[in-house]
């Protein structure tokens, strides 16, 4: 059995959250954080030539400080 590793990488933009039962529950995360998250969990899109990736906030497995 394989074990994946995990992807990291810096956050360059954040939502302003998702609504749960009709209150808008901010983003704990912030731009310049630097996460670790499932290698799998992200959606990949490019801009100006540059592979960035899309990804849920409960897909962040760890913020590195």
């Amino acid at each position: 059995m394989t074990k994946e590793k995990s992807a990291q990488g810096k956050v360059l933009a954040v939502g302003e959250g998702k609504f749960a039962d009709g209150q808008l529950v901010p983003v704990r995360v912030k731009v310049g954080d630097t996460v670790i998250f499932s290698k799998y969990s992200y959606d990949e899109v490019e801009q100006d030539g540059e592979e960035l990736y899309l990804l849920k906030e409960e897909n962040i497995l760890a913020v590195i400080k």
